[in-house]
């Protein structure tokens, strides 16, 4: 049991918060390209990305799993994206930097969720029983190659813009 829920219970509610904040990260990254801050994506992102990786420690383990390494990653980067928004208030370079580290931490949590995905989903498990066969190897390419460029252009287009928009 963790938390008094049962481990499926557990992992469901898990992967939940996890794709509440793929989704909502998805959604900001789209504001962030249109040069706006959406008001109430970007605190849904925030916080279900750091709750999904605060619960992914939960997990019973007997040592450091390389989930758990992204998962040390991903609060850092998410607590350098809260200053620069919070703290900061975007105020000249925070902006790129809350971008750069926001998309990093949204990054993160899809680079995990391929991961899960060739491990748990049958038809995907076949093509990658190891997880380091071309298949997984091209996906997470192009899942990187798809941040990077999407990166470049939400710094440059989130520059100079109105913070706050609904």
């Amino acid at each position: 049991m963790i938390l008094g829920m049962s481990t499926s219970t557990f992992t469901l509610l898990h992967v939940l918060i996890s794709l509440i904040g793929i989704g909502s990260g998805l959604i900001a990254l789209y504001g962030w390209l249109n040069g706006r801050l959406l008001s109430g994506w970007t605190p849904l992102f925030l916080v279900s990305t750091v709750l999904t990786s605060v619960t992914g420690f939960l997990f019973p383990v007997e040592h450091l799993l390389p989930s758990h390494k992204v998962g040390i990653l991903s609060l850092i980067v998410l607590a350098i994206a809260n200053a620069a928004l919070y703290l900061f208030h975007l105020a000249g370079k925070w902006r790129a930097i809350y971008v750069i580290s926001a998309l990093t931490a949204l990054y993160l949590n899809c680079f995990v969720a391929v991961v899960q995905s060739f491990l748990k989903i049958p038809a995907l498990h076949v093509m990658a029983p190891n997880g380091n066969e071309p298949p997984i190897l091209v996906a997470q390419t192009i899942v990187l190659l798809f941040f990077i460029v999407l990166g470049v252009f939400a710094t440059k287009r989130f520059r100079g813009v109105p913070v706050l928009a609904t």
